[in-house]
């Protein structure tokens, strides 16, 4: 019996193991078409209708995603979570007008910084092809990594904190 849960847990874990290679690569494979150029400024004006400036000297994630996105409803507590503790700026494509995306925020408890990119304008500057996609600038706002996809609130928190060394 003994010997029965030992080999079924190390196929669990093997598995596990698999499935978290696969992902990666996946996620690896996505983002080879993602836009990889430093940040440029840009003046936009968020649902809370308050101007944003990027930080100076901080590391920014930004993450797009959309209300119709299964997945990225999944990892929106993740982001919830990291913007609490980083600067993070979230873009909402192709989600309805500020009334819709309010409204989710509203019902889904989150509060974190939102634009709506109602015709997907900054998607395509970005080359978004699949949500969610999020981008982690260092304090230069050089892009040190991008991820298709999604991703645990340590994944994240672990990219901000060596954005920021």
């Amino acid at each position: 019996m003994k010997e029965k849960i030992i080999k079924y847990t190390k196929e669990i874990i093997t598995f596990f193991i698999f499935i978290t290679i696969l992902a990666n690569i996946i996620s690896f494979y996505k983002s080879s078409d993602l836009n990889k150029e430093s940040l440029q400024n840009i003046n936009i004006t968020l649902l809370d209708s308050q101007k944003y400036n990027y930080p100076k000297d901080k590391p920014l994630l930004i993450h797009f995603w959309a209300t119709w996105c299964p997945t990225c409803k999944l990892e929106a507590s993740n982001i919830q979570t990291i913007s609490e503790n980083f600067e993070v700026l979230t873009i909402a494509v192709s989600s309805g007008d500020d009334y819709e995306v309010k409204k989710y925020m509203h019902e889904h408890d989150l509060n974190y910084k939102v634009y709506n990119d109602a015709n997907g304008f900054f998607a395509k500057e970005f080359n978004i092809a699949a949500y969610p996609t999020t981008f982690i600038y260092d304090k230069n706002k050089n892009l040190v990594f991008s991820e298709v996809g999604f991703t645990s609130t340590l994944g994240l928190w672990l990219r901000m904190w060596l954005a920021g060394l």
